[in-house]
């Protein structure tokens, strides 16, 4: 039953941040031993950049990703704290680089994350998921306009 329990609060996070509205989603991954220092440092800068705002962090900890989401300040204007996710995004990515992370863990680039791929990724990295990209689907036919 306690087990049943956790997973049903792990399995339910997403679903208990819709009445706030939406925040800024990140699926980013750490090394494990880094995960402390990242969600101080990427949490502090968090708050300097939007005060008041709150961090809900669950997932996959234990192999280091994590959803990482910053959630609206209690009586801020949301739409105009949705305007600012990029800036947002980039104070956390830019941690997680520092931190030797990936700023795509879980759920891959997309087509959110291809211009932050290039940022973040050395040009061999890029290179390397061009070929696989190349040899899996060569006429780029499956999601034609995602990851380069």
């Amino acid at each position: 039953a306690q087990r049943a329990a956790f997973w049903k609060v792990r399995e339910e996070q997403s679903a208990a941040q819709k009445p706030e509205g939406g925040g800024w989603k990140h699926d980013v991954s750490v090394p494990v031993s880094r995960i402390a220092d990242f969600l101080d440092e990427a949490s502090a800068a968090v708050e300097r950049f939007e005060p008041g705002a709150r961090i809900s962090a669950f997932g996959h900890v234990g192999d280091g990703n994590m959803h990482y989401d910053v959630l609206c300040p209690p009586g801020a204007d949301h739409a105009a704290f949705i305007g600012r996710w990029m800036q947002g995004s980039e104070i956390v990515h830019d941690i997680v680089a520092r931190y030797d992370g990936s700023i795509s863990a879980e759920h891959g680039l997309g087509r959110l994350k291809t211009e932050e791929a290039r940022r973040y990724k050395t040009p061999l990295e890029v290179a390397t998921m061009q070929a696989v990209r190349a040899a899996i689907d060569p006429l780029r036919i499956m999601n034609p306009a995602v990851l380069f």
